[in-house]
């Protein structure tokens, strides 16, 4: 007996990017991963500064002029604001975990919220470091 052959069916293809519509809530989605992945780098920075605290004031020096010239200053306030947009990230996905924010203008406000916010608080915990200097 000849085996039977198959029907050929048209099968789904799978979504990626180019079916998807570019969104607030997806581009603060890769946001979030991309700064929860870059804190391994300010830990880094944190570990370096400890380091050099505890190695003398040779090495200390040599970190704290590297964070006091521009270039430092830059990595540091980039730093802020990653750690910032990190956390209000998590906030956000907190208050999705109690079920609240599933609204379309809400999702949309939330997502919004987390940029704007991120780099207010960036901006004020600045402003509030240099005066208090």
């Amino acid at each position: 007996m000849a085996p039977t052959a198959r029907p050929t069916v048209a099968q789904p293809l799978s979504p990626h990017l180019q079916i998807y519509r570019w969104t607030w809530t997806m581009a603060m989605s890769v946001f979030h991963r991309i700064t929860g992945t870059a804190l391994y780098g300010g830990t880094a920075l944190v570990a370096i500064w400890l380091v050099a605290l505890a190695s003398g004031p040779a090495a200390y020096g040599w970190v704290a002029g590297f964070f006091g010239s521009i270039f430092g200053k830059l990595i540091l306030f980039v730093y802020t604001w990653i750690l910032l947009h990190h956390m209000l990230g998590g906030i956000r996905h907190f208050v999705w975990d109690a079920g609240i924010g599933f609204d379309k203008t809400q999702r949309l406000s939330l997502a919004r919220m987390t940029l704007i916010g991120s780099t207010a608080l960036t901006v004020v915990v600045w402003v509030v470091g240099l005066l208090a200097r």
